[in-house]
């Protein structure tokens, strides 16, 4: 629906984000297409440079406390697409196997132990890192010094988002 002015340049409604911009011209436009790019930006920078989205797998206050099982805690850390979860596991200490719809990534930080994933035991240590598909049963035992791991959830985990205790 464009119509024009005595000057002869083209305006026309646009709607976005459930607000009207009138545009005047592919100048106010292209304008607008900067501004909003900027504004976007700077919105991404402020949030990223808030001391609350940096945390250190060390500091034991930071993250919502879990308790899995007896010997296995966790720090989680949620976000709105991914979740990561820091298990410490006590020597030779197991947790329950479960599983859950989101996929899961695990890596092995600090220590050892065997990952039993559908069905098959696998000996992990410092580096090692795995995949698990949403569905698949799945557990880890702690080797002899323990063991800490990252998990990373995606879409991350409901039941997570809040301190508790076990798996679900």
């Amino acid at each position: 629906m464009d119509y024009y002015t005595k000057k002869g340049h083209a305006k026309r409604w646009v709607t976005q984000s459930d607000q009207n911009y009138f545009i005047t011209g592919m100048r106010s436009l292209r304008a607008k297409c900067r501004l909003d790019l900027y504004l976007r930006a700077n919105q991404m920078s402020e949030a990223m440079s808030k001391r609350e989205n940096f945390f250190n797998v060390d500091a034991l206050e930071q993250g919502i406390a879990r308790q899995l099982v007896e010997g296995m805690t966790t720090r989680v850390f949620s976000g709105q697409q991914a979740m990561i979860s820091i298990v410490r596991i006590e020597p030779n200490k197991s947790g329950r196997t479960h599983s859950h719809p989101q996929e899961q990534w695990g890596f092995c930080f600090r220590g050892s132990g065997v990952r039993m994933q559908g069905g098959e035991e696998v000996e992990v240590s410092s580096g090692d890192f795995w995949r698990t598909p949403g569905n698949v049963e799945h557990s880890f035992t702690a080797g002899p010094d323990g063991a800490v791991i990252y998990d990373v959830f995606a879409p991350p985990r409901k039941e997570y988002e809040k301190p508790g205790a076990g798996f679900q």
